[in-house]
């Protein structure tokens, strides 16, 4: 037996079963690692020692836990006691974790076995995954196409067959986008239901972001569940409070009840990745699921797409070095009057006063409050998780001055995150799914966007697209 793409949920069932070895088992992928990550520079951070001590004392012990004996990575965000969290900054080489992120410290006591981290971009803030720290990672795909960001290293690793399980973060698709580009499962959690403690550049931070969430990447939907399960519900730190997520509204595709909005007027998508959506909504049809192709949440795209825009904007800036925030302010006063990009729409809103704040962040909940009457008739919404299948590596020129040639036409890098974006503002929880392939051999995914504190629910309609589309496929040359 080959355990090197099996799902997570299926090797917790052989460790404890006592088929294979907690210590026998991370062996297998340590030495997967070595050998095969010089070709995709995704494990950039290496912490065998401890991870093996800790597999003999799993080995010794009861065999319990959802995850018990899984070896997995996390993404290098995420502090792991000892070993750098640079985020992909030069002068941060130096940095060593206190302790464990939370997330971390929940996923070992769900058994799993923490054995690495992996690659990111610069600030976590782009769909390339390379920095000056750790170099370029690449698709398994493809090696000449990234495999999204900011959790490309998380989405490489499992694809290529590296690790069992991932933990990464999306503030702008960066769960969603990885998952997509590499033919994987990944979940952006409702906002705050999973802490994000040990995942700051700034020692104790603890507000958290605006926008962002953690959350895994992994080859099944149930080892989304399980993964959630482990690292969701409030930081002990601030309180005892127990959260009980209402169940999935539906768990077959008889009685799930699904949107479809594969693509919005003046916003470009790619025509396979609306092709396999619609073909995806066929199939659930189908199998008995209820669907539409016209039903929507009541309100203006546009303004919901620039109100994201400018939240996140907020939240980026707050974590700036103030050399970097007044640099940008500066840039204000070349901007053309009529420039409606996303970039544009972003520096527009640097330095707003928190009256200005409040205001869009009012505007945000009426939002959600469209989406939750949109919800009362449906259970999911499917959409594209990104515009495109994985783009090529693209690093010759800065973020701001790279276009994108999406099915013959010109789009600007940054107005790219219209998908994950428009989603993101309502803080709501979306999961990704593989559906199928593009012509030139490229995964494509589906978002699959449910109520507020409908995670299970989204997950559900994942494993039910799992059914009907065949889940995740190894990619070719890594075994």
């Amino acid at each position: 037996m080959d355990p090197s793409f099996l799902p997570a949920w299926r090797l917790a069932e052989l460790t404890r079963g006592g088929e294979i070895g907690c210590l026998e088992l991370l062996e297998h992928f340590i030495a997967r690692t070595e050998r095969l990550d010089g070709a995709l520079n995704a494990v950039v951070v290496r912490d065998f020692a401890r991870a093996r001590a800790r597999a003999r004392q799993l080995d010794q012990g009861p065999r319990t836990g959802p995850l018990f004996g899984v070896p997995m990575t996390v993404k290098e965000s995420f502090d792991l006691a000892g070993q750098p969290s640079t985020w992909g900054f030069a002068d941060r080489r130096g940095h060593k974790a206190g302790e464990d992120a939370l997330a971390l410290q929940r996923l070992e006591a769900a058994g799993a076995v923490v054995f690495g981290k992996t690659n990111v971009p610069v600030a976590l803030a782009d769909w390339q995954s390379y920095n000056p720290v750790y170099g370029t990672t690449v698709n398994p795909w493809n090696a000449a196409h990234t495999p999204g960001g900011s959790s490309g290293g998380s989405a490489a690793a499992i694809a290529a067959g590296l690790s069992a399980l991932e933990i990464g973060s999306d503030i702008g698709g960066s769960i969603r986008v990885p998952a997509h580009f590499c033919g994987l499962f990944g979940h952006k959690p409702t906002w705050m239901l999973c802490p994000g403690r040990g995942h700051s550049m700034v020692a104790g931070s603890a507000s958290g972001s605006d926008l962002a969430a953690i959350g895994p990447i992994a080859r099944s939907a149930r080892d989304l569940a399980l993964a959630l399960d482990a690292i969701a519900g409030p930081d002990p730190v601030d309180s005892d409070l127990a959260i009980t997520l209402p169940p999935p509204r539906a768990t077959t595709l008889r009685g799930l009840r699904v949107a479809v909005w594969a693509e919005q007027p003046g916003q470009v998508t790619d025509a396979e990745t609306v092709a396999l959506i619609r073909e995806t909504a066929r199939r659930l049809a189908a199998g008995g699921a209820q669907v539409s192709e016209t039903a929507r949440p009541d309100f203006d795209v546009t303004e919901a797409w620039h109100l994201y825009l400018k939240l996140l904007d907020a939240a980026w800036t707050a974590r700036m070095p103030p050399a970097a925030f007044a640099e940008r302010l500066g840039f204000k006063t070349t901007l053309a009057a009529d420039d409606m990009t996303a970039g544009a729409v972003m520096l527009r809103a640097t330095g707003m006063t928190h009256r200005e704040w409040l205001s869009l962040n009012e505007r945000r909940h009426q939002l959600r409050r469209s989406w939750g009457r949109f919800f009362r008739d449906w259970d999911v919404l499917l959409c594209p998780a990104f515009a495109t299948p994985a783009l090529p590596l693209m690093e010759s020129e800065p973020y701001w001055d790279r276009v994108v040639d999406v099915g013959g036409t010109k789009v600007r890098y940054d107005d790219l995150v219209f998908w994950p974006g428009v989603i993101g503002v309502a803080l709501l929880p979306a999961s990704t799914a593989p559906i199928g392939m593009s012509a030139s051999g490229l995964p494509i995914g589906v978002q699959i966007v449910g109520p507020l504190y409908g995670d299970r629910t989204t997950i559900a309609a994942a494993a039910c697209i799992e059914q009907v589309c065949g889940g995740f496929t190894p990619p070719p040359g890594w075994a």
